[in-house]
């Protein structure tokens, strides 16, 4: 362990070199602190996007929709799909944030067939301002370490999202 404070998942990894010093325990200390971090930071930005009137889900499809440019326009499909979300979760995000203004959907002009999801003016406004906010606190929890260690942080978990997602588990 390096010289920095000890935390929740030193006092777990602890407790199994009591009782398995057998153990290699690297990965859990590893994976204990991103799924803990994940939690925390994820707790924050509902927090961050609640006075927006959103969730973090409708974060996403707003967000999906504003950084795909202009006009805002995606299918439900390209949606679910960039979103990882089924097409029942993707219709009540979608219902919800068509009720509150942010979103409409309307038929495809090119498929009759399909229908199209685009960003209203309202939409545009509370993702810009919500993507602000939900930066502010990332920002925030990042101002623990300088440039160079959020840049060295980002290259490590770039490396191990690659290396989980190539060995297929």
């Amino acid at each position: 362990m390096s010289a920095q404070r000890k935390d929740a998942v030193d006092a777990i990894i602890e407790q199994w070199a009591g009782v398995r010093p057998d153990l290699d325990t690297r990965a859990m200390e590893v994976f204990g602190r991103i799924y803990r971090l994940s939690r925390t930071m994820g707790d924050r930005m509902e927090k961050a996007y609640a006075p927006h009137g959103i969730s973090r889900g409708e974060f996403d499809v707003l967000a999906t929709l504003r950084r795909s440019g202009e006009p805002y326009t995606l299918s439900p499909r390209q949606l679910s799909a960039t979103l990882m979300l089924t097409t029942g979760g993707m219709t009540g995000r979608l219902d919800k944030l068509e009720r509150a203004g942010l979103l409409r959907r309307s038929p495809d002009p090119h498929d009759r067939r399909a229908l199209q999801v685009t960003l209203t003016e309202k939409g545009l406004t509370v993702i810009d301002e919500a993507v602000g906010a939900g930066l502010a606190v990332q920002t925030e929890a990042l101002a623990t370490m300088n440039d160079e260690q959020a840049g060295q942080l980002a290259d490590l978990l770039r490396q191990l999202l690659a290396g989980t997602l190539e060995a297929g588990h």
